[in-house]
């Protein structure tokens, strides 16, 4: 669904000058922290706090290294701490962070609880994913901190419980870390339903979406901001971009021992691979699978005559031995890790110089985002390798690179919702409690990927799904 002509309310949000020449005052010691660290706040950071002033929902798209995170939190932070007093309706809880993955929200709390202590910020931050204790859940639920930092996932299932209204009732801020990942799936489908939900729940919520490059960004406003008439008008939420950022370095290998015609490992190149790593501070070795992820490691292990450190990070790992592998990138202990998606996402552990990609990307949007992991900063380029597994994939490796250099971006972000996400949403829903057919109804079609269905198609929906639990 491409957004119509903006119209009525739509204009208004449309007209509103680019946030990025709207800014707002840093307040103490917000200003102070900043002026001890030598920095100065980005026009993008302090527009970003000049929207939630105003109340206004609002996506920022930014390159690598431009300080999206610190951007999105600011308001949440500068709000906690000015309003430290303010009545409570429900369990507290006031900031909701989103990620794709686990390792981005763990990553990013890290990251968020120097500034509060260097501050003395009075200011709790918890993690909740799939790795997070039973027991520390529970108690989440009933005393939760200022800022939870969650995935899709969990959000779903604090919707389901019967006491979701009090845990969201203070809500005012959610924060969608690497939207355009997660918006062209149905984990996106499913966040698009939660987020309605929590509009319910926190009628006064406000939405900031961070987000790379897209083709298409009035399909993330869209997705920002609750639709109330489809059918006439698609609304758009506010948008603040963030131009510059260095053209990233990539090259394919060549390499004189010959490559195979049918393969899907890389092995062939593991002495290149080796010796690329050996030249760089931090590399790291993403690939496409899990296997192939076990499988390299190994064989880079086998060929480590010089004992370099190299460490192996998927979801499949237990939750411990990823965090150490974590540790050690932060540290600046290792010298390569071997990684599936756990780490493509905004990951900013250790320094990292190089990425070296094998197998074909499947795609100059997720190449980019990748090889963003490296140098992770606006004014440096990245460096990347790719590592074709096969002579065919050459062809493909120099499409991505090509279509990357030029900053082309085929990620396909709107779709239409899917219809099990939609029966698994409904099912939560009457987990937590009654609802009301008609309210139901407005509520999923407020959800961008849902705003086409009708409402037939949403009551056969909710009968299949709750009749057959």
């Amino acid at each position: 669904m491409r957004a119509r002509p903006p119209t009525a309310r739509s204009a208004k949000a449309a007209r509103r000058p680019a946030a990025s020449v709207v800014t707002a005052a840093l307040p103490e010691p917000f200003a102070g922290w900043f002026a001890a660290k030598g920095w100065q706040p980005r026009a993008h950071q302090l527009a970003l706090l000049a929207q939630a002033t105003a109340r206004h929902s609002t996506l920022l798209i930014a390159p690598t290294g431009a300080g999206k995170t610190l951007a999105g939190f600011l308001p949440s932070l500068v709000a906690a701490h000015t309003a430290r007093e303010r009545p409570t309706r429900g369990a507290g809880l006031r900031t909701l962070y989103i990620s794709p993955l686990k390792a981005l929200a763990v990553d990013v709390a890290r990251n968020l609880l120097m500034p509060i202590a260097e501050m003395s910020l009075e200011i709790r931050v918890e993690t909740r994913t799939g790795d997070t204790p039973q027991s520390k859940r529970q108690r989440q639920r009933l005393t939760p901190p200022e800022i939870l930092l969650t995935t899709p996932e969990q959000v779903a299932l604090l919707l389901a419980s019967p006491d979701a209204g009090f845990l969201f009732g203070d809500l005012d801020t959610v924060i969608l870390d690497e939207l355009h990942a997660l918006a062209p799936s149905k984990r996106g489908d499913l966040l698009g339903l939660d987020v309605a939900r929590l509009r319910t729940l926190a009628p006064a919520l406000m939405t900031v979406g961070l987000s790379a490059t897209v083709a298409h960004p009035s399909e993330l406003r869209a997705w920002l901001t609750p639709q109330t008439t489809p059918e006439t008008t698609i609304q758009l939420a506010d948008i603040v971009t963030v131009s510059g950022g260095v053209a990233p370095h990539i090259e394919i290998l060549e390499t004189e021992s010959g490559m195979p015609i049918a393969s899907h490992t890389a092995r062939y190149a593991v002495p290149e691979v080796l010796a690329a790593i050996a030249r760089h501070r931090l590399t790291l070795v993403f690939v496409n699978t899990r296997m192939q992820a076990e499988f390299m490691f190994q064989e880079l292990w086998k060929a480590n005559g010089d004992s370099l450190p190299i460490a192996l990070h998927h979801g499949s790992l237990d939750v411990g031995q990823r965090r150490k592998v974590e540790a050690a990138m932060a540290r600046g202990e290792l010298r390569a890790v071997v990684a599936t998606s756990t780490l493509d996402l905004g990951i900013d552990w250790g320094d990292v110089d190089l990425v070296i990609h094998l197998g074909a990307p499947k795609g100059a949007s997720r190449l980019i985002q990748r090889i963003g992991r490296a140098n992770h900063r606006l004014d440096e380029p990245s460096n990347a390798i790719l590592v074709p597994a096969n002579r065919f994939e050459v062809l493909e490796c120099r499409a991505a690179l090509e279509a990357a250099l030029a900053g082309e971006q085929d990620a396909v972000i709107h779709r239409r919702g899917a219809v099990d996400v939609l029966a698994q949403h409904v099912l939560g829903m009457a987990c937590a409690g009654p609802f009301a057919a008609d309210e139901l109804f407005a509520e999923v079609r407020a959800a961008l990927p849902y705003a086409g269905l009708s409402r037939a198609e949403v009551t056969r929906c909710a009968i299949t799904s709750v009749s057959r639990a």
